[in-house]
């Protein structure tokens, strides 16, 4: 069987093309077997698979153990929020008491960037980045850019616009490596003060505008603000922020054509987006909500092929 060029998925960073082509036509078989009665594989029966949560997440936490327990893995939930860690526990004791249980492989979301590498280097399991800090987020990426591919056919040649706060979004980064790896044109858009300054550096467009930013894309990815990684006020007010940037009706009816409107969730409806956009045919974040559990499948199906059983 094919196996990916990595033995972890700790950022998009670390994929080629080849590895993001074989996690989505895998995702697309188990889409296939999500979609039957019976929506259980018996692929990965003999792997016991922790969640570690640092950070609170619902979602992503819910989508990966749905994952898991589609593939007939053994899972562990640990959140961080009720544990040992509040006692003064480091990363690596927490992680090897959930080591000595035998764990294969470790799905985990941490405050700070890089601590999957950390991990990587010091316990013998396969790591899978469940979100670092504002850094990384790859599997969210990857299901972002798997429900393009489903929508418009390819995201090779498509433009895709990123809007909202870039500057603290681990989903933005990702998005980014992962569509130019795939060959699409990239541009962020947002406030002067949440554009971060390395962004020239990464070969993306930025606009201010967010008119002119639908007028040239495809696809607009809308992204949720993150008001509680922002420790000073990047803008006056959420409704100054909304006015320049949220997503509506009368922006979409004023193009000459028709987007695809997508968020990485939770929606503040009426913020970055309305609600009559969110629920519109030209969105399809439901879509990603779907295809997540399938992306999360294959990705973990792949990593799990090269442990020694």
């Amino acid at each position: 069987m094919d196996r990916l060029s990595v033995e972890h998925l700790l950022g998009i960073k670390d994929l080629n093309e080849k590895d993001i082509q074989m996690i989505f036509k895998t995702a697309d078989s188990f889409k296939d077997v999500l979609n039957r009665p019976i929506k259980k594989v018996p692929s990965l029966r003999d792997i016991t698979i922790a969640n570690l949560f640092f950070e609170n997440s619902t979602r992503t936490r819910l989508s990966f153990e749905l994952a898991e327990k589609r593939l007939s893995a053994d899972v562990v939930n640990f959140s961080a929020a009720s544990s040992s860690v509040k006692k003064g526990e480091t990363l690596i004791d927490t992680v090897n008491n959930i080591l000595s249980m035998k764990v294969d492989m470790v799905v985990m979301r941490h405050p700070n960037p890089g601590a999957h590498e950390f991990l990587s280097k010091h316990i013998d399991a396969k790591i899978v980045n469940a979100g670092d800090g504002t850094h990384e987020h790859p599997t969210q990426a990857l299901l972002d850019a798997y429900s393009i591919r489903e929508k418009l056919g390819v995201v090779d040649g498509k433009k895709v616009v990123i809007v909202g706060d870039i500057k603290h979004s681990r989903v933005a980064l990702s998005n980014i490596y992962c569509l130019q790896k795939l060959g699409a044109e990239v541009m962020v858009c947002g406030p002067t003060t949440l554009i971060p300054k390395y962004i020239d550096a990464l070969g993306v467009k930025v606009e201010h505008n967010l008119q002119k930013a639908l007028e040239w894309c495809d696809v607009a990815n809308m992204l949720r603000i993150q008001l509680e990684r922002q420790d000073i006020k990047y803008f006056p007010s959420l409704r100054e922020y909304s006015m320049l940037f949220g997503l509506t009706m009368d922006h979409l009816k004023q193009l000459d054509k028709d987007i695809v409107v997508m968020h990485p969730g939770p929606i503040n409806r009426g913020v970055e987006i309305s609600s009559e956009v969110a629920d519109s045919d030209q969105s399809i974040i439901l879509d990603q909500v779907e295809n997540g559990v399938a992306i999360r499948m294959a990705v973990i199906y792949l990593l799990a092929s090269n442990i020694n059983r």
